[in-house]
């Protein structure tokens, strides 16, 4: 599995918020500066975050961008998912039922079911606060 920019950037930009959540809503001038990231990849992500409900957005002379979701619940699987899309490594596991015509006869089934269960796991046990104080 390889994560694009995307899923990358998005994890840089709601770990920025976190740690600058004291001061409200946030440009993304500010974030794309501090994290010297384009303010127009910014914005390609931004409507992503905020449909998957991790991103709240307010207009006007206050305006910016905050976290929706609470940093301490708020997973690096739940920014991948919004970015990358499903993290399974095979098309069959991307659903909740695998309706494969092949699953019976799958004799490699198992390891593409352990891989995703791991890759779950790990990203789904780290959360914006616990990188936040990964870095103190």
């Amino acid at each position: 599995m390889k994560i694009s920019t995307k899923g990358r950037y998005a994890l840089r930009m709601l770990v920025d918020l976190a740690e600058n959540q004291k001061e409200g809503y946030l440009s993304l001038n500010e974030i794309a500066e501090r994290q010297n990231i384009s303010k127009k990849y910014l914005e390609q992500i931004v409507p992503m975050l905020t449909k998957a409900g991790l991103l709240r957005t307010n207009r006007g002379n206050k305006g910016g961008y905050r976290l929706n979701a609470d940093p301490e619940k708020c997973t690096v699987g739940d920014i991948l998912r919004a970015t990358e899309g499903s993290l399974a490594p095979v098309a069959c596991l991307e659903y909740e039922v695998n309706d494969c015509p092949r699953l019976k006869e799958c004799n490699t089934l198992y390891i593409w079911e352990e891989y995703y269960r791991l890759t779950k796991e790990y990203f789904d046990g780290i959360t914006i606060t616990d990188i936040v104080n990964h870095k103190e």
